[in-house]
C-alpha cells in the first residue's frame, strides 16, 4: 500500500484519542497479564496473525501465531493460562501512536486501516531486559456498539526471521 491514503479520513480530537487508548489499554493487557481481556479489543470474526515480514512479503501463508475469531482467541487464553509452560518473565510492549493509513469512506460503520509500529521487550529474573520483537501492527478498525474501537483484523509484522524464545504470548 502506498504512504498516501487512498480515502481521507477525518477524525476528530475525540476518536483519536479513542482510537490511541484502543493501542494502549491492548498493549497493558497484556502486559498485565490480563489474558482473559484480549479477545475483547477484537470482533467476534476478527483475524489475527503474526508473522515474520519475509513471510509478508512473499506472501506466504505460514504464521506464528494465526487466530479465526474471538472463539480461537479464547482457545489461545486458555492454551496459555492452563497448559503452557514458560520460565516466569515480564514483558512489555510499547506502542506508538496509531496511523490511518486508509478506509473509512465518512460513515461510522467503515472500517480503517490504521498502522502502529511495536516493539516487545522481556525481562527474565536472572537476566537483563532484552528486545524480543520489534514490528508493525496492520489493523483493520471498526466503531463497535457502544461507539469505542474494535480491531476486526490485526497482522502483527515482526522485522526478524528469528525470536529469541518461543513466542507463547499475543502481541
Amino acid at each position: 500500500m502506498s504512504a498516501v491514503m487512498q480515502t481521507p479520513v477525518r477524525l476528530g480530537a475525540e476518536d483519536r484519542f479513542a482510537l490511541d487508548d484502543l493501542y494502549q489499554a491492548y498493549a497493558a493487557a497484556l502486559d498485565e497479564r490480563r489474558y482473559d481481556d484480549w479477545p475483547s479489543f477484537f470482533t467476534d470474526d476478527a483475524l489475527y496473525r503474526v508473522v515474520p515480514r519475509e513471510n509478508h512479503e512473499l506472501n506466504l501463508p505460514i504464521a506464528l501465531m494465526h487466530c479465526e475469531g474471538r472463539l480461537m482467541m479464547r482457545d489461545r487464553v486458555v492454551a496459555l493460562t492452563e497448559t503452557v509452560m514458560a520460565r516466569p518473565r515480564a514483558l512489555r510492549r510499547f506502542v506508538t501512536p496509531a496511523r490511518i493509513v486508509g478506509g473509512g469512506d465518512g460513515s461510522e460503520s467503515a472500517p480503517m486501516q490504521v498502522r502502529a509500529n511495536v516493539l516487545l521487550v522481556e525481562t527474565l529474573h536472572e537476566r537483563m531486559t532484552r528486545v524480543v520483537l520489534s514490528g508493525v501492527y496492520h489493523d483493520t478498525v471498526v466503531r463497535g456498539h457502544d461507539g469505542g474501537w474494535l480491531l476486526t483484523g490485526r497482522l502483527c509484522i515482526y522485522d526478524s526471521l528469528l525470536l529469541p524464545d518461543s513466542l507463547v504470548e499475543p502481541v
